[in-house]
C-alpha cells in the first residue's frame, strides 16, 4: 500500500482549491495515507500579457506540472481538465475523472447588467475564441475584449474599468464560492461549452498501477464518458485555443448525445451539430460528429479561422 502521494498543482486560488480538494478525498478514502501539495508554476501563470489566441503550446498551462510527474518530484497532477491537451505527453495518462460539476458559462458584469441589455457602448471581456465567437453571434453590437489572469484578479479589472462584462466558467467561480457576482447563467443554446469544461482530471505516470487503484476511489464513470468523447471530438478537430469550438456531452442510461460546434471567429458562421449513440462508444462518436461537421462546412470554416490567425 502506498504510504505518500505528492500532488502537484498551479498556484492560482482555483487551482489550490481543485488540488485541495483532491486531497480531502483521498484522506476521507485513506485515513493513514500522508498527502503533500507542491505548488508548480507554469508559462500561464507567468506570461499574463499574452492572448490565449496567440498561444500555440498546448501545454501552456500544464507542461512545467507534467514535467515534475515525470521526473518523479510529484506522484499525481491535478489539473482543470479544459487545459489538459487530449495528446498526453508519452508516459502519462489520465487516473481519475472527479464528478463534472456546473458545466455552464456566466455572464459576470457591472451593477448586474443581463447579456440582452448591452449595447455598442459596452464591453465584454474573454480570453476564449469560442465565447467571443458566440457572442457575436448573439449580439453582433458587442465590443469584445481580452483579459487573462486568475477568477478574482478578473472580477478586479472590471470593477476597475476594464469591461462592463466577462463571460467565464460557471465551476471556477461557484468553486471559490463567488456566486454572487454572476449576473445570469447561459444555456447550451446561448453558449456551448468548452470540451471538459467543470471537470478536474488527475494524470498520473504511465505504469504506475498502485496510483491508479488509489485514484479509483475519485473516478466518476459517467462523467469519464462524457468527457472522453467531448475530447474524442476535440483531438480530431485538433482543436487548441487558437480555434472557435465547443462540444458538450450528456448522458441518459446508456445514451450518449455529443452537441458540438466550430465557428468563425465574427460568429457569422457557425455549424453545429448533435450525434446520438452507446456510451461504449464515446471515443468513436466524438470522431464522428467531428467529421460530419467538417462534412457540412466546417472544413471551410477552419480553414477561414486559421487564415485569418495567420494574418
Amino acid at each position: 500500500m502506498i504510504s505518500k502521494l505528492v500532488i502537484g498543482t498551479r498556484g492560482s486560488k482555483l487551482a489550490l482549491y481543485q488540488a485541495n480538494l483532491v486531497k480531502s478525498k483521498l484522506e476521507t478514502a485513506y485515513p493513514n495515507l500522508e498527502l503533500v501539495i507542491n505548488i508548480i508554476k507554469t508559462k500561464g501563470d507567468k506570461l499574463l500579457d499574452v492572448a490565449l489566441s496567440k498561444i500555440l503550446d498546448k501545454g501552456f498551462f500544464t507542461k512545467e506540472i507534467q514535467d515534475a510527474l515525470y521526473n518523479k518530484e510529484v506522484d499525481i497532477a491535478v489539473h482543470s481538465l479544459k487545459d489538459l491537451p487530449t495528446e498526453l505527453p508519452k508516459g502519462s495518462q489520465i487516473g481519475a475523472i472527479l464528478e463534472r460539476v456546473n458545466h455552464r458559462d456566466v455572464l459576470v458584469s457591472v451593477g448586474g447588467k443581463k447579456l440582452a441589455d448591452f449595447t455598442a457602448e459596452d464591453r465584454i471581456a474573454t480570453s476564449s475564441l469560442r465565447r467571443k465567437s458566440q457572442l457575436l453571434q448573439m449580439n453582433k453590437q458587442v465590443q469584445v475584449v481580452e483579459i487573462r489572469g486568475n477568477v478574482d484578479t478578473r472580477i478586479r479589472k472590471m470593477h476597475d474599468g476594464h469591461c462592463e462584462g466577462m463571460i467565464m466558467a460557471a465551476a471556477g467561480i461557484e468553486r471559490l464560492g463567488l456566486q454572487e457576482h454572476i449576473t445570469e447563467y447561459l444555456n447550451e443554446t446561448q453558449m456551448l461549452t468548452a470540451p471538459g469544461q467543470g471537470a478536474i482530471a488527475i494524470e498520473i505516470r504511465e505504469g504506475d498501477n498502485d496510483i491508479l487503484e488509489v485514484l479509483s476511489v475519485l473516478n466518476h464513470k459517467q462523467s469519464e464518458i462524457c468527457v472522453t468523447a467531448e475530447r474524442s471530438f476535440l483531438n480530431r478537430l485538433e482543436g487548441g485555443c487558437q480555434i472557435p469550438f465547443a462540444a458538450h456531452a450528456t448522458l441518459d442510461g446508456d445514451t450518449l448525445t455529443v452537441e458540438g460546434l466550430v465557428a468563425t471567429l465574427d460568429g457569422r458562421k457557425i455549424q453545429r451539430e448533435t450525434i446520438t449513440g452507446k456510451s461504449k462508444d464515446a471515443i468513436q462518436l466524438g470522431i464522428d460528429l467531428a467529421n460530419s461537421i467538417q462534412d457540412n462546412g466546417g472544413y471551410e470554416i477552419l480553414e477561414e479561422v486559421k487564415r485569418e490567425l495567420n494574418n
